[in-house]
């Protein structure tokens, strides 16, 4: 590789790791899918595009490129998930189950609450909504039973982790780093629940065979990746295996990097310097960031609504969603931290307390990648799938916007209080001031500001009322 074609990599890796560049290039891409989907020039084509047939000789697998996107490029964005989890469950934040307990928990209550309020607001729509009892009426017209529509239950559980901590990069510069950490174990144990809720509840499994074959691979992973020297092409052909017995025993293939991911060694060996979880991880986040998750959210979002109306934002679906993402998300982490630290044996981290969460808890309502493709499995309907994934969208684009200005204001009033501190530790320090009389006697005064300790109290009362 040449000095350029280095320096070219570097960039593209400096781009990836930045959560706020890589987040507004995934949104970028998103709503340039939606556009793209609905303008009258450009919705055959995006259609064609997005239905062109790609397959694998001798299987039965054959999808257009919008389930490629979907069930085979988003692989590499759960590899890199499941390689994360891997390194955080051996030696990071999910190493130390009590330090860990309360985002934990809290990850549990975010997921818990959400289902609860979408189908209740489903609820409430099919019961004293129009059309007839039991039944709802979606903004094209069309009619499903509370049944069918209840389906989505498990659209509004999952937190993106990419879109959540871009918002804190982009509007939390001044907050403690214990906030951020708090964010990362919750949505990271979200992430761990959303694997699990998708292998169980969206799912159909087929031949048991199929099981023995991603157990041979799970197998085979396992030791390929802790040789001395990695066989990169076996790797690749038992990941590429492993997905392709995932997709024929019914399970949702993209689990397939999760799999492998946590099949990983999280610790140094064979005298390296780090863990090749975390080097795999690294690697692969520039392919996750600004390939897969942009490409997924290009043709996930890009549905073809009969017509973009307001009776969208009035659907019982779209404001199921919303409600879900932005009141059940904050809501069912806040009563956690609360019961947890209030009645529980558990503690939040040193320095923070629990109402200080709540602009981020707000965040965890931003509910993309996850959302997105739960969307595409709960409903079979194009239309119900189609304003479920708008719901996402707009529900995520609230939390976002909320929690934003939240995080703003909560980011200046840390960083003011950092300010009086450090003012009051130099004020504090006593000011030596010497003269010397006509007799030659050398005199030393001292004195002791009190500004800074009349801000600081003033600052904490303020914050003590907000």
């Amino acid at each position: 590789m040449s000095n350029r074609q280095r320096g070219v990599w570097a960039s593209i890796r400096k781009v990836a790791a930045s959560d706020r560049i890589s987040g507004l290039i995934m949104l970028g891409f998103a709503l340039l899918g939606l556009v793209l989907a609905n303008l009258p020039a450009t919705y055959h084509w995006f259609e064609e595009l997005s239905h062109f047939r790609l397959g694998i000789p001798g299987t039965n697998i054959d999808m257009g490129l919008g389930h490629w996107a979907q069930d085979g490029l988003l692989t590499i964005f759960f590899l890199v998930v499941g390689l994360e989890l891997r390194q955080e469950l051996t030696t990071g934040s999910l190493s130390n189950v009590r330090a860990a307990a309360v985002p934990m928990l809290c990850a549990v209550g975010g997921m818990l609450v959400p289902p609860v309020l979408f189908v209740a607001v489903i609820s409430l729509f099919s019961n004293f909504g129009a059309g007839d009892p039991g039944s709802l009426i979606i903004a094209n017209g069309s009619m499903f039973s509370f049944a069918e529509t209840a389906h989505g239950w498990a659209i509004p559980t999952a937190t993106d982790i990419a879109f959540s901590l871009a918002v804190l990069a982009l509007f939390a510069k001044a907050l403690p780093g214990s906030i951020r950490a708090f964010l990362m174990t919750l949505a990271t144990v979200d992430d761990l629940l959303a694997i699990i809720l998708i292998a169980v509840f969206f799912s159909s499994l087929n031949a048991w065979y199929w099981f023995v074959g991603i157990a041979i691979c799970a197998v085979a992973w396992y030791f390929l990746v802790r040789m001395k020297k990695v066989p990169w092409f076996g790797v690749a052909v038992i990941g590429i295996l492993a997905w392709v017995m995932m997709y024929e025993a019914g399970v949702h293939p993209t689990l397939a990097g999760v799999l492998v991911g946590l099949l990983t060694p999280a610790r140094a060996m064979h005298g390296e310097r780090s863990p090749r979880a975390e080097r795999y991880a690294d690697k692969l986040q520039p392919f996750s960031a600004l390939l897969a998750l942009p490409i997924f959210a290009f043709f996930a979002t890009g549905v073809h609504f009969d017509s973009i109306t307001p009776m969208l934002l009035v659907s019982p679906v779209v404001i199921a969603i919303i409600v879900a993402l932005f009141v059940g998300k904050p809501l069912g982490i806040m009563a956690t931290a609360w019961l947890s630290t209030h009645i529980g044996p558990f503690a939040m981290p040193k320095g923070l307390r629990v109402r200080d969460m709540f602009p981020a808890s707000i965040a965890c309502g931003i509910g993309f990648t996850v959302s997105f493709l739960i969307a595409s499995l709960a409903y079979a309907n194009a239309e119900l799938s189609a304003e479920a994934r708008f719901g996402v969208l707009l529900g995520s684009l609230v939390a976002a916007a909320v929690s934003a200005v939240l995080l703003s204001r909560q980011s200046a009033r840390f960083a003011r209080m950092d300010s009086v501190e450090e003012r009051l530790a130099a004020m504090e320090r006593p000011l030596e001031a010497t003269r010397t009389l006509r007799d030659g006697t050398v005199v030393v005064s001292q004195t002791m500001g009190r500004d800074a300790e009349q801000d600081l109290a003033q600052l904490k009362e303020e914050d003590s009322r907000s």
